[in-house]
């Protein structure tokens, strides 16, 4: 793929393409796998990739393969900026370096593990470890052996003059849902010790096939349920909230402890924790990457993409991610193919922006202590902070050419403009329980991929007390019933008729639509928020005092958001973040509008935070139920929740 600024094309990123989840004929839905290795082993991995993913396809004969305009993007080593420590390079400036022999994979991998030892804290601890506790678990022996491998193919391309794969020899970390072959995936809870899986998900076997460096997993919130986060420390401070449920991988590519990671988002799990600790963080539209071998969420909101300190890097890992799936994850069918070319360098000239119009929907309302503030400019309810780097952003955009303007946007709280997301409307009642336009997708969705099944599967394979776990967290209680059951659950998904699946489908995209609308009255080419509006809260049940109320709708909408850093508050020196946010598969728009910030204010990704003094630990290592301080709905990353909240 080329450097160069891409506009996608209109078409495929409107309302055309279904988001509904359903098996291609004679093969399997894109989380089918769940529960299906039980016959094989007798127990079942409840997070595991399907067959290796197909290659992205060839270039014409003649040109360059996707690696190689990759890599031709790197920066030049004369170019790269001398840092202060080995594990501050870019992503893209390690590449470089490590290709030029200036520094060694094993070197890098070092560094990095040589800090986790210093400042991770103690791992399969599912709350405060007494340090940045980002990663859950490592893989020591395996990042070391994929580093001098890929020191060998650095050594042995000096004389045959291989291509090298863009990504050789950079250390990840991995969300704690993925599957990484041989090592326990548990979602954020002891509850699923012994979830081994059998194969790596198809975005980490992607990983291994750049060269990257896997050093482990990165803990998340209990069953990637909270968008706050209390498992890990803040990167900046760690007596503060890390966001969620990303959380380690926003904490872990910011504090240093690895060059990128691997995030994913149902509801704000990129986006938060990327805005809670100033990384440079891709939520990738529906369809952009496969999402087989996560551990599901809500199939149809679900998302992996990168987390990483600049733009540049998070482009370059999605780059290598993205792409079709159609054996594990038939909605890779519905991107654009071959995608348009991600950005890896900035436009060249000072008014880069020139010609863009950046939007600020002022119903876009945001959430305070007081509630949902409808009628209120989002801006209105920033505090002094946020308010001034708000506007300095503004000032900052308009001097790289772009217009930035207010316009309205889509006020989902008028069910003229929203007859999907937070509508209060009743489809349907199924087993006792209304049935909303949102139930109506994510429900059978679940159900189609065996989500409960594949638990209670699992969940008999281990202790009592583990099971008594899982049957807490994913059973449900229906009208009538004294506890929850998965029975009761599976029979909901299993029971929404057809005809109002198909209704609530046709108001996803009614609403889609009807947002693309209010861009295009507006002459607006994407969209500018803040995600988090004041100093986010201490561990200790601070939370978010001020956030956007409606933070799951681009995953309602399908479409991308990035995040990066803008500035730093003037109390405790924590981040202050801002977002682009566009039509589907608009990624290429918004992360070069990014790239173009960061080309030319790059003070506030570069800026490194102090390193932690360890405290004591608050929490047992091993805790079935170990979950974050009880987390309000509003907050929750499931959208069966959250916007339930909203009704």
């Amino acid at each position: 793929m080329t450097a160069e600024r891409s506009t996608p094309t209109r078409n495929p990123r409107t309302t055309d393409s279904s988001v509904a989840v359903s098996a291609p004929a004679g093969g399997m839905s894109r989380r089918a796998v769940l529960g299906g290795a039980a016959a094989v082993t007798g127990a079942v991995a409840v997070s595991a990739a399907a067959a290796t993913p197909a290659s992205a396809a060839p270039g014409t004969t003649g040109a360059p393969s996707p690696a190689a305009r990759l890599v031709a993007a790197l920066p030049p080593v004369s170019g790269i900026t001398k840092r202060p420590r080995l594990v501050d390079y870019e992503v893209v400036e390690l590449a470089s370096l490590l290709r030029a022999g200036k520094v060694t994979a094993t070197q890098v991998t070092k560094a990095y593990l040589d800090r986790i030892d210093r400042f991770n804290g103690p791992f399969e601890t599912y709350g405060d470890n007494g340090l940045y506790n980002a990663f859950v678990r490592i893989d020591r022996a395996g990042a070391l052996a994929a580093a001098a491998a890929a020191d060998a193919r650095f050594a042995r391309a000096r004389h045959t003059r291989e291509e090298l794969p863009p990504l050789l020899g950079i250390p990840f970390g991995v969300k704690d849902s993925v599957a990484v072959k041989g090592l326990d995936a548990k979602d954020g809870s002891h509850a699923f010790d012994g979830n081994t899986a059998l194969r790596d998900a198809t975005v980490v076997h992607r990983l291994r096939e750049a060269g990257a460096v896997i050093l482990g997993h990165t803990v998340c919130s209990a069953f990637s349920g909270s968008i706050t986060g209390t498992f890990a420390g803040n990167a900046w401070n760690k007596d503060y909230v890390p966001g969620g449920s990303s959380q380690g991988s926003g904490v872990a590519a910011v504090a240093r402890l690895a060059a990128a990671c691997i995030g994913e988002e149902t509801g704000g799990s990129i986006v938060m924790p990327s805005a809670a600790n100033g990384a440079s963080g891709i939520k990738p539209s529906l369809g952009t990457s496969s999402v087989a071998g996560l551990m599901p969420l809500s199939p149809g909101y679900d998302v992996l993409g990168p987390i990483c300190r600049s733009v540049r890097d998070a482009s370059l890992v999605l780059s290598v991610v993205l792409g079709p799936d159609p054996a594990n994850d038939p909605l890779t069918l519905s991107a654009p193919e071959p995608f348009p070319a991600m950005p890896l360098t900035a436009r060249k000239g000072r008014r880069p922006l020139a010609g863009v119009t950046i939007g600020i929907p002022q119903t876009d309302w945001m959430r305070t202590s007081s509630g949902i503030q409808v009628g209120t400019p989002p801006q209105d309810t920033y505090d002094a902070d946020h308010l001034a780097a708000f506007n300095r952003l503004r000032q900052q955009l308009t001097s790289l050419g772009a217009t930035v303007e207010e316009f309205p946007g889509l006020d989902v709280t008028d069910p003229a403009g929203d007859p999907y997301f937070a509508s209060s409307d009743v489809l349907a009642t199924v087993d006792g329980t209304n049935v909303s336009p949102s139930s109506a997708v994510l429900s059978p969705n679940r159900y189609e991929i065996r989500y409960w099944d594949a638990v209670r599967d699992f969940a008999a394979t281990r202790p009592a007390d583990q099971a008594a776990a899982l049957l807490a967290q994913y059973g449900r209680r229906a009208p009538g019933e004294t506890s929850p059951s998965f029975e009761s659950a599976t029979r909901l998904g299993g029971m929404i008729p057809a005809s109002v699946r198909v209704e609530g489908e046709k108001r996803r995209r009614r609403l889609q639509a009807n947002y693309q609308a209010a861009l295009d009255e507006a002459g607006v080419d994407f969209m500018l928020v803040f995600s988090l509006g004041a100093r986010i809260g201490l561990r200790a049940g601070g939370g978010f005092p001020v956030y956007r109320a409606y933070y799951q709708l681009p995953n309602a909408l399908a479409w991308p958001m990035v995040s990066f850093p803008v500035g730093y508050d003037s109390t405790a020196g924590l981040p202050i973040a801002a977002q682009f946010w566009g039509p589907r598969f608009s990624e290429p728009e918004i992360v070069q509008a990014a790239i173009d910030y960061q080309e030319h204010f790059p003070q506030y990704h570069n800026a490194a935070p102090p390193d932690p003094v360890a405290g004591p630990p608050e929490v047992a290592p091993r805790m079935l139920r170990s979950v974050e301080p009880s987390t309000p709905p509003e907050l929750s990353n499931d959208p069966l929740v959250a916007e339930e909240a909203l009704r």
